[in-house]
């Protein structure tokens, strides 16, 4: 293949604009927000679920809270009309007093008993609510943090953005200076070997692979003319001439 050395320089110049589009793609993937934002969104997915669990707690609660009351006003009413019934001396029957009166304290103990329940269930309703509350503080600290580094990643991808187009630009005018079959195999060659298609010889080594040409390579691209395209016998790269190339 041959190429005017000029236009074979060229390749050098949109080494150079493909590298910085290359490292300005890496930077876009592997913004550090990325990574923040990825484990705040587990973050917030974790407390989603223990609010739910703990909502669900605190509404359990409520309803046996609820229940234990009302088993506590049924004692206390029965308790109710059997002492209006003791107090109105409508029972005569020694026998039948004494089972009233036991009945009233067995309903008082009853009454008693469940009165310790409902508050042992007020006392782990109200810790129930408390983490309710405090999980929805957390989640709202996270809500804030999470807008907070959106923010932040939108604008680095914006400064990035703007950075590539222009050297998007800067690349097509370059290309246009570039043969096309020169700059198909540069284009192939990139995708080859990680980006690179094209390097400077620089004193005898090829600034791709950074190996050292033997003296019959070196020889042969010092015979070759300067429109020849030549190409690195370890890497296949295509290799730039330059006046510091020590050939």
């Amino acid at each position: 293949m041959k190429a005017a050395p000029q236009a074979q320089l060229r390749l050098l110049d949109l080494q150079e604009l493909d590298a910085s589009l290359d490292r300005l793609a890496h930077r876009r993937r592997t913004l550090p927000e990325l990574a923040e934002i990825e484990r705040l969104e587990g973050r917030l997915t974790e407390l989603r679920d223990a609010i739910v669990a703990a909502e669900t707690e605190a509404g359990d609660l409520q309803r046996e809270q609820k229940k234990a009351e009302q088993d506590v006003e049924q004692v206390r009413a029965r308790a109710d009309r059997d002492q209006k019934r003791l107090d109105s001396g409508q029972v005569s029957s020694a026998k039948d007093l004494g089972n009233l009166q036991a009945e009233i304290e067995s309903l008082q103990r009853r009454q008693s008993d469940l009165e310790e329940v409902v508050l042992e269930i007020m006392e782990r309703s109200e810790e129930a609510e408390g983490r309710v509350s405090a999980l929805r503080a957390d989640q709202s600290a996270a809500q804030d943090e999470m807008a907070g580094l959106v923010e932040r990643r939108d604008a680095a991808r914006r400064e990035i953005d703007d950075e590539a187009g222009t050297t998007s630009a800067a690349r097509t005018a370059v290309a246009k200076d570039v043969p096309e079959d020169l700059l198909a195999l540069y284009e192939k060659l990139r995708g080859q070997f990680g980006g690179v298609g094209a390097a400077k010889l620089f004193r005898g080594a090829c600034q791709g692979c950074h190996l050292a040409l033997n003296t019959v390579d070196l020889n042969n691209i010092r015979a070759a003319a300067g429109d020849e395209v030549v190409r690195c016998e370890e890497c296949r790269r295509i290799l730039i001439r330059t006046p510091e190339s020590g050939l």
